[in-house]
């Protein structure tokens, strides 16, 4: 049995019944698409960009540097094309185009990823208004840039996935990030807004918020003498996050797995916000 069905004013999807001979693991395959990842030379970002590779996905890598040899390598190791842009996505004349370019080179833009970010602690009534100016424009006006740039390639062929990284903090206020939390606040409302006003147009918007995951952005914190245990004294799960532990979550959403699911924020985060 293979019967079709179409969202109002929207594409057509198949539902497939496993139980009639199709392999459950074929929703999740990626191939012959093409994801756009910001941030994905380090980190986070590069865990769910091979992640999208090792699933089929050819990938476009967005950093501030431009140092992606190594994500490059991995990717083009599976045998998926790579794409890396430089850009300094705090500047909004920097980002201009970019998804065209993506466009222009791989043929088309099927997943976006808005993972890319930055940060400082200060106290509240000490925050710089220059860094609160630069936080919420890499995490949250970046990444509404960018939704937009992508959505009309992706109405053009009736289907598309953005996912943007959230936090815990979405949830939170944490200590001493007043403009990362309010970023990261801001990303979950984005990302039900545009899903209230895509998902009838094939594009699926949901967001991820992790907790405390190990990289090189976190050594610091996880190291602090009292930070540190207090943090993970507060886990349940006993220990903090590795950074593959995401490839998961992002294959599935940015597939044929979650084409029902709209506007959610996924927490992974050990049991953070259960405690």
């Amino acid at each position: 049995m293979r019967a079709r069905q179409s969202a109002p004013g929207g594409p057509e999807f198949d539902l497939r019944c496993c139980w009639d001979g199709c392999m459950i693991l074929d929703l999740f395959r990626l191939t012959n698409r093409v994801a756009l990842v910001t941030g994905a030379n380090r980190g986070l970002g590069q865990a769910m960009a091979l992640g999208l590779a090792e699933a089929g996905a050819d990938i476009a890598c967005v950093s501030r540097s431009g140092d992606d040899g190594e994500i490059r390598q991995a990717v083009e190791a599976l045998g998926r094309r790579f794409l890396g842009l430089t850009c300094d996505l705090g500047q909004p004349q920097q980002r201009a185009g970019l998804v065209a370019k993506v466009v222009d080179a791989l043929g088309q833009v099927d997943i976006l990823v808005n993972n890319a970010g930055s940060g400082a602690r200060h106290p509240p009534e000490d925050y710089p208004e220059s860094e609160w100016r630069n936080v919420l424009e890499v995490h949250l006006t970046a990444a509404f840039d960018l939704s937009q740039q992508a959505a009309p390639f992706m109405f053009q062929r009736g289907r598309g996935k953005i996912v943007n990284i959230g936090s815990v903090m979405s949830y939170e206020g944490g200590l001493n990030i007043p403009a990362y939390a309010a970023a990261k606040h801001g990303i979950a409302g984005l990302t039900k807004a545009l899903a209230v006003a895509w998902s009838g147009k094939g594009v699926n918007v949901n967001c991820i918020a992790p907790g405390y995951f190990e990289t090189n952005l976190s050594t610091s914190l996880k190291h602090h003498p009292v930070r540190g245990q207090q943090i993970l004294d507060r886990i349940p799960c006993g220990r903090w996050g590795q950074p593959d532990e995401l490839r998961g979550l992002v294959v599935f959403l940015a597939s044929d797995a979650a084409n029902y699911m709209h506007g959610s924020i996924v927490p992974i985060d050990g049991g953070w916000l259960s405690r």
